[in-house]
C-alpha cells in the first residue's frame, strides 16, 4: 500500500451515501465551528489534514490513501472500493458501527455478511478503531497481515479544544450514557450508581433526556433527590455540549458495548476523569477508572474515592493529558496511519 504515501501524508475518508458533508482538515483539528466536529472517523483525517467525503468521485480525485466506511446494506460500499481500486488507490475498510452490538445487528442477514466478507478480503487492509472490531477482520481474512487496531484519535494536542474548567469550579457527576433502548449501554444500572454516589457525596447530577415523557416518567421512578437531579431535554451542538461535561467532576457510565469510546474522548477533551465504559478510548485513556473487567461495586468505589479525595481527584486530573497523549493524540495517530499504509 506504499503507492500513495508521502512525507506529508493525507488520509481521505469515505462514507459512500452517507448524510455527513464533504469536509476538508487542512488546519488540522481546526477550529470548534466545523460542521462535523473532528472526532469518531472525522478524526482520522483530521489528524492527517485530510478530507470526509460521501461522494466516489471526490475520493479519488484526492489522489490520497482511502479509508472506506461500510455502513448500511453495503453495496455503496462495495460499489466504491470497485471504482477505487480501478483507479489504483490504496484502500483500507472499516465497519462504520464498530460496536459488538452494532457488528451483530448489522449481520443478521446472510447476504449483508456474504458481501461484507467479500469487501473484507477484496480490499488492501482494515482499520479498526477496536481490539475487538480487529479481531473481527482478522478473522474474515484469515491472517492479522494490514489489519490494524488504531484508536480514533481526540485533539487533545490542539488547545483550540482544551475545555477545561479550573477544579474549583467544578461540581457534579455527569452521566455519559443516554439511551434507555441499547440494552448494553446498561443506561438504567448507571443511574441508580450515580443516585447512590449523589446520596453519599452531595453532588448534584446532570444528565440528558431525549424522551420526551417517557424518559421523565423513567427518571422520576428512580427517585433522584429535587434538588440533585440537573435535566437537559436538548440537543446541543458539540462544543456546548463539551462545556455542559466540563461543569462536572467526573464522568459516569456502565456502557458494555465495546465501542469506539466517544464517552471517554468527549471527557478527554474536557480533562475530567471517567468512570467506566469497556470501548477502546476508555481502556487506553482512563485505564485506573474504565469499565473492561470491574464491577459495578468497584466502579462506584472509584467514583467515590475522586469524589471525595481532593488530593487524588487533582492527581488523577493532572494525569489525564500525558495518558492519553501517548496512544489518543492527533500526532499519534497520524504516524500509526502513516505508517500503515506506508507499510
Amino acid at each position: 500500500m506504499a503507492q500513495n504515501a508521502s512525507p506529508q501524508f493525507r488520509l481521505t475518508v469515505l462514507s459512500p451515501g452517507g448524510r455527513d458533508p464533504e469536509q476538508h482538515f487542512p488546519d488540522a483539528a481546526g477550529e470548534t465551528s466545523h460542521p462535523h466536529a473532528p472526532i469518531n472517523f472525522h478524526a482520522y483525517a483530521a489528524c492527517t489534514r485530510g478530507s470526509f467525503h460521501r461522494e466516489n468521485k471526490d475520493a479519488i480525485a484526492a489522489a490520497t490513501p482511502v479509508l472506506l466506511l461500510l455502513r448500511g446494506d453495503f453495496r455503496a460500499s462495495e460499489r466504491a472500493l470497485a471504482a477505487l481500486q480501478k483507479e489504483k488507490r490504496s484502500v483500507a475498510v472499516s465497519l462504520k458501527e464498530t460496536g459488538l452490538h452494532q457488528i451483530a445487528d448489522q449481520l443478521r442477514d446472510p447476504a449483508r455478511l456474504a458481501r461484507l466478507v467479500g469487501i473484507v478480503r477484496r480490499a488492501d487492509g482494515c482499520i479498526a478503531p477496536t481490539p475487538e472490531a480487529a479481531d473481527f477482520y482478522r478473522t474474515i481474512r484469515g491472517s492479522s497481515d494490514r489489519v490494524a487496531f488504531i484508536p480514533t484519535p481526540y485533539p487533545i494536542d490542539d488547545r483550540r479544544w482544551d475545555f477545561s474548567r479550573p477544579i474549583a469550579e467544578r461540581s457534579g457527576i455527569f452521566v455519559g450514557t443516554r439511551e434507555w433502548s441499547v440494552l448494553s449501554r446498561n443506561h438504567l444500572a448507571a443511574l441508580w450508581a450515580v443516585r447512590e454516589l449523589s446520596g453519599q457525596t452531595g453532588e448534584p447530577v446532570t444528565v440528558f433526556n431525549l424522551d420526551g415523557r417517557k424518559g421523565a416518567r423513567q427518571l422520576a421512578g428512580i427517585g433522584f433527590a429535587a434538588d440533585k437531579l440537573r435535566v437537559l431535554d436538548r440537543r446541543l451542538s458539540y462544543p456546548n455540549y463539551l462545556r455542559e461535561v466540563a461543569r462536572n467532576k467526573i464522568v459516569f457510565q456502565l456502557d458494555t458495548s465495546f465501542v469506539p469510546g466517544q464517552v471517554a474522548g468527549d471527557a478527554l477533551l474536557c480533562r475530567i476523569p471517567c468512570v467506566g465504559g469497556n470501548g477502546a478510548i476508555d481502556r487506553l485513556g482512563f485505564p485506573d477508572s474504565c469499565g473492561f473487567a470491574r464491577s459495578i461495586d468497584d466502579l462506584g468505589k472509584i467514583g467515590l474515592r475522586l469524589l471525595t479525595d481532593r488530593a487524588h481527584y487533582q492527581e488523577t486530573v493532572a494525569g489525564i493529558e500525558g495518558a492519553a497523549a501517548r496512544r489518543l493524540s492527533f500526532n499519534i495517530v497520524a504516524e500509526e496511519l502513516k505508517t500503515f499504509f506506508g507499510a
